[in-house]
């Protein structure tokens, strides 16, 4: 049981360092990420359908 409260203890402790980020800058990361999964889907789209012909090409 010490062990217990203990461990809650420290993570009582180790909440209190943690530093969320403000509505802002949460929205800021969220756009970055949603923009960077759209370029790299269309890069591997682009790959994926150049990659395709080729491999068609080879095989007629």
């Amino acid at each position: 049981m010490q062990k217990i409260k203990q461990f809650l203890h420290e993570v009582k402790v180790e909440l209190k360092k943690v530093v969320f980020p403000s509505r802002e800058e949460l929205l800021g990361s969220t756009w970055v990420v949603i923009i960077s999964v759209i370029i790299v889907s269309i890069f591997l789209g682009i790959v994926d359908i150049s990659l395709s012909k080729i491999v068609q090409a080879i095989l007629r």
